[in-house]
């Protein structure tokens, strides 16, 4: 595509290589704003569901970019992308560009732009924040940095899939090291909402009790109230698996360094370990709760 960010919807071709929760939502979000969209997944039953609904099914990652103008990347770690970019790089069209919207890391990414420079495919680095549900609702928060042209050339996707773009800069990574930074946070609150329903269920009080006393204070969190109502109905189903969160804590501490690594992310990491060893890893990372709880 000569000029991407001039190109209308309905001309833009884009390749999501990837369907699970994130993936298909977005997905889903680009048909509804007149992509063209073709998909591929590792496990076939995912992409059905995106065929109904307007999606061309690819019979691998190779077919799946034969037309695209944008690659976009959502899958679990930095070896799924890299085996998945191998099959894939190879038979990009020219002027492609390939947006890497996996939780990677700032190694990740360096990986990646290795193996896209050796077949000339520029690079935008874009993890996005959100869950579930405001990806199926196209309001994620979209992290970009990369070549200021690349980065601009993509909005019409970044505006289809999110309600906010934040431009980190053109360094390859400074998106992925704040994506980071985000889900440190959400790890932090996910453990200290879990921590004080516990608590308060220890002292005999009625957990909904410590909700109503934090709203509308300075201390209040609509993500408080969302994961304490996850806890109160013992709801299960992931929003946000804790295993992914997890593989983003320790992301985390390898991007800070072994040796640097602050004591309380080193803390939060073995938490959300437990939680994991204990059998929550495809639980929403609200149950880390059993382990403090317990």
């Amino acid at each position: 595509m000569s000029d991407p960010s001039s190109t209308a919807k309905a001309d833009l071709r884009v390749a999501v290589l990837g369907t699970g929760t994130m993936g298909a939502a977005i997905a889903r979000s680009l048909l509804r704003s007149g992509f063209e969209v073709s998909v591929w997944n590792r496990s076939p039953e995912k992409v059905k569901p995106l065929s109904d609904a307007g999606a061309r099914t690819a019979s691998d990652p190779s077919d799946a970019v034969r037309d695209a103008d944008v690659v976009l990347t959502m899958l679990f770690d930095a070896d799924a992308v890299l085996s998945v970019a191998t099959e894939f790089l190879p038979n990009v069209r020219k002027n492609t560009i390939w947006m890497q919207s996996s939780t990677i890391g700032a190694q990740g990414m360096q990986a990646v732009a290795a193996a896209a420079s050796s077949n000339h495919v520029p690079v935008v680095d874009a993890p996005v924040l959100g869950t579930k549900d405001p990806a199926e609702h196209a309001a994620l928060t979209v992290l970009a940095s990369g070549e200021e042209r690349a980065v601009s050339a993509l909005r019409p996707v970044f505006d289809a899939i999110g309600s906010k773009t934040i431009v980190v800069g053109d360094r390859l990574g400074a998106a992925s090291d704040l994506k980071l930074v985000c889900n440190t946070w959400i790890g932090s609150l996910t453990a200290g909402t879990a921590l004080s329903l516990a608590l308060a269920h220890r002292f005999g009080l009625e957990p909904t009790l410590f909700l109503d006393a934090i709203a509308g204070s300075a201390s209040d969190s609509p993500y408080a109230h969302t994961k304490g109502a996850t806890i109160i109905d013992d709801e299960r189903t992931p929003q946000f698996a804790l295993d992914g969160l997890l593989k983003d804590l320790r992301l985390a501490q390898a991007t800070a360094g072994s040796s640097s690594s602050p004591m309380y992310l080193n803390a939060l990491e073995r938490l959300y370990s437990s939680a994991s060893d204990a059998g929550h890893g495809d639980e929403d990372v609200a149950w880390v709760y059993d382990v403090i709880e317990s």
